[in-house]
């Protein structure tokens, strides 16, 4: 690991931190705007396919209650250096898979990667945050929109080109390592921030640290409710924009791509400037503003009629989807009824909850129903988080 500290880049911790959520989406973002034609080498229908893409969310699962608390000792920089080539190589097998079953194996191992890199960068974030005195969290992720917004881009391109699903992700591994060791070839961890498991009164700190699985109160289930919408749309954009422009306008690998990349960089532009918007319109209205949003661009998206009208609803779909689960992470770490990191903790666990059911349910829907009715039956529960969306509002804490 010496070598790469001599090759790497000299950067500020922040920017750091961006390489790493940037690299870290481009790593596994090639995959899904060719979820298409991988799908048609296979051979299998969108609901099989929708079960085989719960691999990556049920690796993730496990990696983040079985494998998190043993981070710390395995080192952020040695973790980042292995695990961000690591994703781009399983992704790239993954490809190669000639079943569902494969397919899901393959996926499965992604996620025990993802989990380690996405608590490796959020800690990391947090730290440097603390560290620095201002926010750079929403930031952060939208370098992660950028990073899958180039991988789109860029399996766009080669499609063009005509080169297949297996080649791009193949070469995009080697790509992978020489990014990981120029941009995070001399990463040092930020200091933890400092903590303690209980205060004077004898109450747990808001630092304490978060259980293996944490109960949800019927608060965080409308925080929950107030993001479902949301999370379901975003995962929709991501998993099946590409399925749907072949399905509906038969249109070509590249354009099919393209769709993937047009939610994310509409979803990474708004991230970016999130935390201003947030400290001047308040969360509420924000919510409300983004939530409409995005019920506007699943309409689009159900009705469109030419292409362009999709990629428009694609694009506010991104946008509506940005910020509505970090505003829920945050009024959740505020409630006050008990320690942040287990409220935090119950609404992440629930919310995966979607993340393993959604694409099942939208593959199923897509199957039996047709493609667009995978945006139509998010519909409903954009309007829940509309109804529901009070609860974003920021709380004082309660005080013994």
């Amino acid at each position: 690991m010496k070598i790469f500290h001599r090759i790497g880049l000299q950067l500020p911790a922040h920017y750091r931190v961006f390489a790493g959520f940037f690299l870290y989406s481009f790593c596994m973002g090639g995959f899904y705007p060719r979820l298409a034609e991988i799908q048609k080498q296979i051979g299998i229908s969108e609901g099989t396919l929708g079960l085989a893409l719960i691999g990556v969310a049920s690796g993730t699962l496990v990696s983040l209650t079985v494998l998190a608390p043993k981070l710390e000792r395995l080192g952020a920089r040695n973790l980042l250096l292995t695990l961000l080539p690591g994703i781009a190589l399983v992704y790239a097998v993954a490809c190669h898979m000639a079943s569902p079953l494969t397919l899901f194996a393959a996926l499965f191992v992604a996620g025990v990667c993802i989990g380690c890199v996405e608590t490796v960068v959020n800690v990391e974030a947090d730290r440097v945050e603390h560290q620095m005195g201002r926010r750079i969290m929403n930031r952060s992720h939208a370098f992660w929109s950028f990073g899958f917004f180039g991988a789109g881009a860029f399996s766009a391109l080669v499609s063009h080109m005509g080169i297949s699903p297996q080649l791009q992700l193949g070469i995009t591994v080697p790509l992978a390592v020489l990014a990981t060791v120029l941009l995070l070839g001399r990463f040092e961890g930020a200091p933890a921030r400092p903590s303690a498991v209980s205060t004077v009164d004898g109450s747990h700190s808001d630092d304490a640290p978060a259980p293996h699985f944490a109960l949800p109160t019927p608060a965080i289930l409308v925080l929950v409710a107030s993001c479902a919408g949301a999370m379901l749309l975003e995962g929709a954009g991501i998993d099946w924009s590409a399925i749907y422009m072949r399905n509906i306008f038969s249109s070509d690998a590249a354009t099919s791509a393209m769709a993937v990349s047009v939610v994310a960089l509409a979803q990474a532009s708004m991230r970016f400037i999130a935390d201003g918007l947030v400290e001047r319109w308040t969360p509420v209205p924000f919510a409300r503003g983004l939530l409409v949003t995005l019920a506007i661009g699943a309409s689009m998206v159900y009705f469109a009629p030419w292409p362009a009208i999709a990629f428009m609803g694609f694009a506010l779909i991104g946008i509506g989807s940005s910020a509505i689960f970090p505003l829920a992470v945050s009024a959740a770490a505020q409630r006050g009824d008990r320690p942040a990191a287990v409220n935090v903790a119950a609404m992440a666990q629930s919310a995966f909850v979607i993340f393993l059911l959604a694409p099942p349910s939208l593959g199923l829907v897509a199957e039996h129903w047709g493609v667009r009715w995978s945006y139509g039956i998010c519909l409903p529960l954009v309007l829940l988080g509309l109804l529901t969306c009070k609860a974003l509002a920021p709380r004082a804490r309660t005080t013994d």
